[in-house]
């Protein structure tokens, strides 16, 4: 799969392939992580990117023309597909990002991630250039460099290959729309403190069983919201009253 990311500072977005699962993959192929700069594709001495905005109001918009020309240099250049790919401009405005869409997302072919800066973007570019507008939440950074790589890092994972376990992603948290359950390695004692007895059984139905009633058992404590989207099998509820009655005891 490949991304490419429009920003001025390609050096902080680089940094994700520089280790970690990502950069594993980005060496092994799996993925492409490729930069662009607005600035390379403005027609002025001092590579003007931004002006002031029409109206009034404090800081800086970007211009259309850098980020446009960008655009379409990358789909010239990477032979983009309409159908597969999709051009992402990061902005609070845009839809929250979850684990559903992530999935969507990595079954596309390319991924162009705009990373505005200042106080945004022309509108017009995003009228005429941007496919969708995705937001990590209801607060405001200082770019889009940062929900691009959050964004990145996400799909990367879903992507075949991209992690060394691939049951991995499947126990993700938000994969079946519930929380993961706790985790626990050596040492066995710890501070006075015991791994759970089943885990260490050997008996592998109870301590599935036992894990998925965590999972229930945390999304009910943490994101009882999520719960109240899913329609629960019989042996998953009486798995959750268990837990209930138990933390409530």
């Amino acid at each position: 799969m490949r991304f490419d990311v429009v920003t001025l500072f390609p050096e902080l977005v680089n940094s994700l392939i520089a280790s970690g699962v990502v950069g594993r993959a980005a060496g092994q192929d799996i993925i492409n992580l490729t930069c662009w700069n607005p600035r390379n594709y403005t027609q002025d001495r001092h590579q003007t990117v931004d002006d002031r905005s029409y109206g009034g109001g404090p800081g800086m918009v970007m211009k259309v023309e850098p980020l446009r020309d960008t655009v379409r240099d990358i789909k010239q250049q990477t032979v983009f597909n309409a159908e597969t790919g999709r051009v992402i401009y990061l902005s609070p405005q845009g839809k929250r990002l979850d684990q559903a869409a992530v999935k969507e997302l990595a079954k596309c072919s390319q991924l162009i991630f705009i990373a505005g800066r200042y106080e945004g973007v022309d509108e017009r570019f995003i009228e005429t250039e941007v496919d969708e507008e995705w937001s990590l939440g209801d607060y405001v950074l200082s770019g889009g460099e940062l929900p691009a790589m959050v964004m990145i890092d996400a799909i990367a994972r879903m992507i075949p290959g991209v992690l060394g376990d691939e049951e991995s992603a499947e126990q993700d948290s938000f994969m079946n729309q519930l929380l993961d359950h706790p985790h626990y390695t050596r040492p066995e004692l710890i501070d006075d403190l015991k791994v759970p007895a089943v885990l260490t059984s050997g008996n592998h139905k109870k301590i599935e069983q036992w894990r998925r009633q965590q999972s229930l058992g945390r999304t009910w404590l943490r994101r009882p919201d999520l719960l109240n989207e899913l329609e629960l099998s019989d042996a998953d509820r009486k798995l959750l009253d268990q837990f209930i009655a138990e933390h409530s005891g």
